[in-house]
């Protein structure tokens, strides 16, 4: 078996590169540290493959989202504060997983990269 993350972010906020950089990373990060050992120390001996993919706007978003917990995948969501590039709070993306490669591609598997 082979895992993967996932991360989704909103293409219709038009991040700058290093704000998008860090909120994926935020994603990322929240997710892991919410899984199972198991599945965390199986990705990281694969490597630790992370895909950033794109979404139209936060119902896209959840709609992954909620497809996702529907099979029992982990995910984190991420808001941000508003207090730097936005003026608002704002969900900006998710993670989904890790978890096993084919498991997620049926969530994610037609979207495109960033």
């Amino acid at each position: 078996m082979s895992f993967k993350q996932v991360i989704l972010v909103r293409s219709d906020l038009k991040m700058p590169k290093g704000k998008l950089a860090v909120q994926v990373a935020h994603a990322s990060v929240e997710a892991v540290l919410g899984s199972s050992s198991d599945k965390v120390n199986s990705w990281r001996r694969e490597g630790m493959m992370k895909v950033v993919l794109k979404v139209v706007d936060e119902v896209d978003l959840r709609y992954y989202l909620k497809k996702a917990r529907a099979q029992k995948i982990k995910t984190a969501i991420i808001t941000d504060a508003g207090k730097t590039f936005f003026d608002t709070s704002t969900t900006t993306c998710c993670a989904i997983g890790p978890d096993i490669v084919e498991k997620i591609d049926t969530v994610t598997g037609g979207l495109k990269m960033i």
